[in-house]
């Protein structure tokens, strides 16, 4: 059996009065994971626990092993891309990339590296030299994709990444994170229920309640 590389146990977290998490568990295996639920399900919350920017405020969340509690150890094994992604305008696809790379602990050296395969994997090869500001919606996702999975890390966090590009490039970002899947734990937090019939074996439908994915798969 599989060992997870995530684990959530009784997780809640609220804001004021209104309950975001309540009792959430979960075990996360290798491969790609879908967590599918409308706007105001918890995704987000969830992500910001996985990804260190909030703390649970009960129960347990583990990733490699280690607690999120961990903040430092844990941000080496994961790589987030936002709801909405942003980078300076001026700044270019390469400088983004490696800037993400640093971040995560890479040498200077190492990270110019890191970055060419991140950027040649989201199929930005061509636009490595343009600046942020122009590019379009659906590279910009992928350069927010770049920019989460630079460096290798075990556990690649994706919010919403479809949300806001043309149904063409929709479909060519899907396709990109199922090639993502066969090298890290992937996960998924949509409203789009297309952006995951095809590709997840297993899926959340809520991440409220104590419901939760129970582990991936590479298909």
């Amino acid at each position: 059996m599989t060992t997870p590389l995530v684990e959530c146990t009784d997780v809640r977290y609220t804001y004021g009065r209104r309950e975001a998490l309540r009792g959430f568990s979960a075990a996360v295996g290798p491969g790609l994971v879908g967590l599918l639920g409308p706007n105001g399900a918890g995704k987000s919350t969830l992500f910001g626990l996985l990804s260190t920017l909030l703390a649970p405020q009960r129960g347990e969340i583990t990733i490699a092993g280690d607690s999120v509690r961990d903040v430092a150890e844990v941000r080496r094994t994961i790589g987030y891309l936002p709801q909405s992604f942003t980078a300076p305008g001026v700044m270019s696809v390469r400088r983004v990339v490696e800037y993400a790379a640093w971040s995560r602990g890479l040498s200077t050296a190492r990270s110019r590296d890191a970055a060419q395969a991140a950027i040649e994997a989201v199929g930005l090869r061509e636009r490595a030299e343009q600046r942020v500001g122009s590019l379009s919606g659906g590279y910009r996702q992928r350069l927010g994709i770049a920019a989460a999975v630079v460096g290798g890390p075990s556990l690649v966090l994706l919010d919403e990444p479809t949300v806001g590009i043309d149904p063409v490039q929709r479909v060519q970002i899907r396709q990109l994170i199922g090639r993502l899947a066969a090298s890290a734990t992937v996960v998924v937090a949509t409203h789009l229920l297309e952006d995951m019939s095809s590709r997840v074996p297993r899926s959340s439908s809520s991440t409220r309640g104590g419901r939760g994915s129970r582990d991936g798969s590479r298909n």
